[in-house]
């Protein structure tokens, strides 16, 4: 395995246990938060859209990949207080825009130059993701780091354990 077999992976992994969590969720419950002061996982999923955008193109500042107007700014910090839903996105949205910057992700690891993973990353993410392959592995990751927030809201559900 080769370092973007191991970032490939890493994304599989990644994705699966994300639409697993979301397979039985409704629009509505997106809208739940996990605990008092969290967020809720409708702006959760734009936070990792919006975040993933942000560090592809740390990488790759010609990434083919755009988000619709306005959706960064619906999902960012000063937004994550928001319980209005109109302001979010369906499931279904958020999930196929999830995919396309997703593939957009995919491809940019295609063509990235392998040497190039061993390079400083962008001097803002340098001290906690110091190379080009760490910020990879963060894009690969990020969604895990929710993973547990998503589990927590399923449970206050009463949703059956998936995984």
């Amino acid at each position: 395995m080769n370092t973007k077999d191991a970032i490939r992976s890493s994304m599989n992994m990644s994705d699966t246990v994300m639409k697993i969590y979301l397979s039985d969720l409704s629009d509505a419950d997106l809208m739940t938060r996990p605990s008092s002061g969290s967020n809720h996982l409708a702006w959760q999923l734009g936070h990792l859209i919006s975040s993933e955008v942000m560090l592809l193109k740390s990488l790759v500042p010609d990434a083919n990949v755009e988000l619709p107007a306005g959706f960064a700014e619906a999902h960012s910090k000063e937004q994550a207080g928001n319980d209005d839903a109109s302001a979010f996105s369906s499931k279904e949205e958020y999930l196929s825009l999830y995919d396309k910057v997703r593939d957009a992700s995919r491809a940019a690891l295609e063509d990235y130059p392998e040497p190039d993973f061993d390079s400083p990353s962008a001097e803002h993410f340098r001290q906690n993701f110091p190379t080009q392959g760490d910020v990879f592995l963060l894009i690969a990751n990020h969604p895990l780091m929710h993973a547990g927030q998503f589990a927590v809201t399923r449970r206050n559900l009463g949703k059956p354990v998936l995984i």
